[in-house]
């Protein structure tokens, strides 16, 4: 009889039968260590449960499928009989009603097996997390118990040679909260500290740290080793360990003046409560830039400014300088590029988008050694023109131009063109590109900012090459969190460096001595393995002031750079009223006098689209807008079309003649 099909329910009593339970402490994966009793009988009762409930619903689906059987029997009996045919009509209309039902009731076991599937696979999850939890704590258990034993270690040694310091081998100088174990004894922290993830375009690697000593008596023997002898890490550690030793309120150059004193606090950020969702619900998909926002959502910088707050760590830069070998000097350089990001980890907040010809200069040639121009070079798209100049012997110049999409849950900020870095003395000239940044949880909890993809720093002169990756963050994930990692090779491809670290806090290279290929990767990519000295740290995180938290996380160099300054240009960023009203905390007034800065600035591009109309029907030529102090050439190391400094500047804030400058605000 048509539907007596859906009645079959033996498999599902078999999916009950055949234990659901014990399949359910089976991991997917393959790898995850088997949880523990009491784990067991957590995750055990729950289940139990819906599988007792499950099985009652099979019997009574049993039931039904008995007396609806037997129903429909009933009701063929009755169509057999020669009744009227109005009688038969209704029966068989009552025997479809039947077997409608029997379906029914068979489709809501099936949903109900479905629910007990989804359970299982959800508490498999919920033991993988809690697995997770467990072993991070027995790590953390045992480098604590490893720092003890260390510490023991040390005070024997400083009670049995109370004249000399305290040893070095011991104990290497590594991030706040990390220990490197003591020369011979095994840390499971090796696990996290020196074993790193597969490159997406290159071969997985994994470094152990080798016994100097081991290595100055067969260094000689020692085939594929990096270019001289392992004793020249030893001559290059007053370059590197130098890099610990600095800070921003320290100067390595004696012939600079004293720093002026410069303001270490800025107002509090006032409580005002917006409602994000009822602004960006209209706006999924569209540029940031193109989105009208109140500065509730801004800090008191512009772009301009964020853009010149890469040169926190201009120090790496100062000891690049120093370098002999172009291996060991991008090693800087890359650690360079990672402190960037150093300050966008609290960083939730939006820069002011700068106006067209909006300029921000920071003049500290005499303090730090350097000066730093930025120019609003172009409105749509919004593209920053930046220069730099060190009299320490580097120059730093960038067109950077920020394509940001919001996705709903998430924002995506993509920073578009290259970044250029030429020693003076050497010639050799780096270039790179920035990550992907990306603000999570834009409607819903607590914002944080990730930092995701690939950097290759290539030295045009030399050749050499550095690959750095930015682990994205995954909480399934047993890497440590903002995780960067790379290579630095020359030009031939041979690896001369390792760098690990992360984004937040600190970078460190070793010495590579030898490398040979491991086993494949579960990618099936082959693996390396680099030999190598103890790392040493390049950079390391300054921390931020005190009530950070209620000055938008700023660093002290942030804190500064809005500072009022004379005799800067009339378009200069620490000018600009909005921002100025917003850092004062008077935000009403500051979202009143951003709406005035953007219709006087729609008002312009109105009239320059107006004059190239009537350009056009004349037939003339027109140029369109042109920067103050910057031109577009074409790069001949990219070939891209970008900004370069033309010059001008700093001699008319000698003479502070500003007649060519805009009337932006």
């Amino acid at each position: 009889m048509k539907g007596r099909g859906c009645w079959e329910t033996g498999s599902i009593r078999s999916f009950c039968n055949a234990g659901c339970l014990n399949k359910f402490h089976k991991d997917d994966s393959g790898d995850e260590e088997p949880a523990s009793q009491s784990d067991k009988s957590e995750l055990h009762g729950p289940l139990k449960t819906l599988s007792s409930k499950l099985e009652d619903l099979s019997t009574c689906n049993d039931l039904i499928a008995k007396h609806g059987a037997a129903l429909q029997r009933s009701l063929s009996e009755l169509e057999n009989l020669r009744l009227p045919a109005e009688s038969g009509e209704k029966i068989k209309a009552v025997n479809e009603r039947a077997t409608l039902f029997r379906i029914t009731s068979n489709a809501m076991i099936n949903a109900c097996r479905d629910f007990l599937d989804l359970a299982e696979s959800h508490s498999r999850k919920w033991q993988r997390l809690l697995q997770h939890e467990r072993e991070q704590r027995i790590r953390l258990e045992e480098t604590i118990e490893q720092l003890a034993k260390q510490h023991n270690s040390l005070e024997r040694a400083c009670r049995g040679a109370p004249g000399l310091a305290a040893p070095t081998t011991s104990i290497s100088s590594t991030a706040k909260g990390s220990v490197q174990p003591a020369k011979g004894e095994a840390s499971d922290e090796d696990e996290e500290t020196e074993y790193f993830d597969a490159m997406e375009d290159a071969p997985a690697f994994i470094t152990v740290t080798a016994d100097p000593k081991h290595h100055r008596r067969s260094g000689s023997n020692l085939s594929g080793a990096s270019e001289g002898h392992p004793e020249d890490w030893n001559l290059e550690d007053s370059v590197f360990e130098s890099s610990n030793q600095s800070s921003y309120n320290e100067s390595t150059c004696k012939d600079l003046l004293p720093k002026k004193r410069r303001r270490t606090r800025i107002p509090d950020k006032p409580n005002y409560s917006l409602n994000l969702w009822s602004i960006m619900k209209n706006c999924i998909g569209k540029e940031l830039s193109k989105i009208p926002m109140p500065v509730n959502f801004n800090e008191p910088l512009s772009m301009l400014q964020r853009l010149t707050e890469d040169l926190e760590y201009h120090e790496l830069l100062d000891k690049a300088v120093k370098c002999e070998s172009s291996t060991e000097q991008m090693c800087f350089v890359a650690a360079f590029s990672v402190s960037s990001y150093s300050t966008t980890v609290h960083r939730t907040a939006k820069p002011f988008n700068p106006l067209l010809g909006e300029t921000y200069e920071l003049d500290r040639l005499e303090e730090l050694g350097f000066r730093s121009l930025c120019e609003q070079v172009s409105h749509h798209p919004p593209a920053a023109a930046h220069h730099v100049y060190s009299r320490r012997g580097w120059t730093l110049w960038q067109e950077i131009t920020i394509a940001s999409k919001f996705r709903g849950k998430y924002l995506s900020i993509m920073p578009l063109g290259a970044i250029h870095l030429e020693f003076h003395s050497s010639g050799n000239h780096y270039v790179w590109r920035k990550v992907t940044s990306t603000v999570h949880n834009i409607i819903v909890g607590k914002l944080w900012i990730d930092q995701s993809g690939e950097i290759e720093i290539v030295n045009h002169k030399s050749k050499d090459k550095c690959q750095l990756k930015f682990t994205p963050y995954s909480y399934f994930s047993r890497d440590v969190p903002r995780k960067v990692t790379g290579v630095v090779s020359d030009a031939d491809g041979k690896a001369h460096y390792v760098m690990s670290g992360t984004w937040d806090e600190k970078m460190e290279c070793s010495k590579i001595l030898h490398s040979s290929h491991g086993s494949s990767s579960t990618e099936g990519k082959q693996k390396t393995v680099y030999q190598t000295l103890s790392p040493k740290v390049l950079w390391r995180k300054y921390p931020l002031p005190e009530n950070a938290e209620n000055m938008y996380f700023f660093s002290e160099l942030a804190l500064t750079l809005n500072e009022p300054e004379e005799r800067v240009a009339p378009t200069d960023s620490r000018l600009r009223p909005d921002q100025r009203l917003m850092e004062s905390g008077r935000w009403d007034e500051a979202n009143v006098e951003k709406q005035r800065l953007e219709e006087k600035q729609r008002a312009v591009r109105r009239r320059r689209e107006a004059e190239a109309v009537e350009a056009l029907e004349e037939g003339k030529d027109y140029e369109g807008y042109i920067p103050l102090w910057f031109e577009r050439k074409v790069d001949a190391v990219t070939g891209e079309l970008i900004c370069v400094y033309k010059g001008g500047y700093w001699e008319a804030k000698e003479k502070q003649d500003w007649s060519v400058c805009p009337d932006i605000f």
